[in-house]
């Protein structure tokens, strides 16, 4: 009997002990968790809060302003008097810098991927608007676009393009271009280095074969090229799209969403009704409105992906 017990508890710890695998998917678990944590009380938890705000009366300020709101808030985002014109802005400032900055970076990235002495130096080079920081391009370009004393009116004074200094960033014809040129500047260079990889992986042989066949420059970009780099290019105008849509701090170092909000875009108005109404119901509306786009956005992406997935 004594033997027995002796047997079945050594099965039974036998029994409990992990296999190989079993142990591996713990240690990795454990090593995934603080990430996880991370990710949760960071993204997943505020995500989360934005929404419940949505649809409650919320006022830092007056704690008596609470209560389950509906639709109220969306009712109050929708009817305000610079909803649509910040929309309106929203959507220019999103669709022209994109389209500038994938028709910039298609460009430099077809020139730097010529067989040309001296290519790295020029590589190194455009990558340099990249690298500087948002409040320091921002600062930067509005004093180089001061009416005063700025170099970019000087310049185009000098060399006859204009009479007199305009105010770039303070009229309300100007100001949203101007911008979106700057933000143009800055944000290229992402393309060109993610187009210029593409560009490198494509086969020389295919481009080789076709010019010996007649095809020219043009003919080749578009029927060779262009649909190599269909893939890269769908997820690059993806990211940016989403990244420039919810842009706040280039937009706001520059203009403040002037003037007369005429560069007030909708990110600038959840800062307004969270930083400066106090209204966290309306602001959380709003960005639940933007999240819901951005997610659109991003389902559409998937299926374009996994299209040229089953296609491939």
């Amino acid at each position: 009997m004594l033997l027995k017990g002796k047997t079945n508890k050594n099965n039974s710890i036998k029994h409990m002990k992990l296999t190989r695998t079993q142990r591996e998917k713990v240690t990795a678990l454990l090593l995934v968790l603080p990430a996880l944590v991370f990710l949760i009380g960071l993204i997943a938890y505020p995500l989360i809060q934005v929404l419940f705000d949505g649809f409650q009366f919320k006022n830092l300020v007056n704690v008596n302003v609470s209560g389950f709101a509906g639709l109220d808030n969306f009712k109050e985002v929708i009817l305000n008097e610079h909803f649509f014109k910040a929309l309106k802005n929203t959507i220019i400032w999103t669709v022209f810098s994109v389209l500038g900055e994938y028709i910039l970076g298609m460009f430099t990235a077809i020139l730097l991927n010529q067989k040309v002495k001296g290519i790295g130096i020029f590589r190194v080079l455009v990558i340099i608007p990249w690298l500087v920081p948002i409040i320091v391009a921002g600062m930067t370009w509005s004093w180089m676009l001061n009416p005063d004393y700025g170099i970019v009116n000087f310049l185009m004074i000098k060399t006859g393009i204009i009479e007199t200094a305009i105010y770039w960033l303070g009229e309300q014809n100007t100001a949203l271009f101007t911008i979106v040129i700057v933000n143009i500047w800055r944000s290229f260079p992402f393309f060109t280095i993610s187009i210029l990889a593409a560009l490198q992986a494509i086969p020389f042989d295919i481009s080789e074969a076709a010019s010996i066949d007649g095809a020219g420059i043009i003919s080749r970009f578009f029927k060779i090229t262009l649909p190599q780099l269909k893939s890269v290019s769908i997820a690059l105008i993806t990211i940016h799209v989403i990244w420039t849509a919810i842009n706040f701090d280039f937009i706001w170092i520059m203009t403040q969403g002037g003037p007369y909000y005429s560069t007030e875009t909708l990110p600038l108005m959840i800062y307004r009704y969270a930083m400066k109404e106090y209204n966290i119901g309306a602001a959380s509306a709003l960005a639940s409105m933007i999240m819901m786009v951005m997610t659109v956005i991003f389902v559409f992406y998937y299926a374009q992906k996994s299209k040229m997935e089953s296609n491939d």
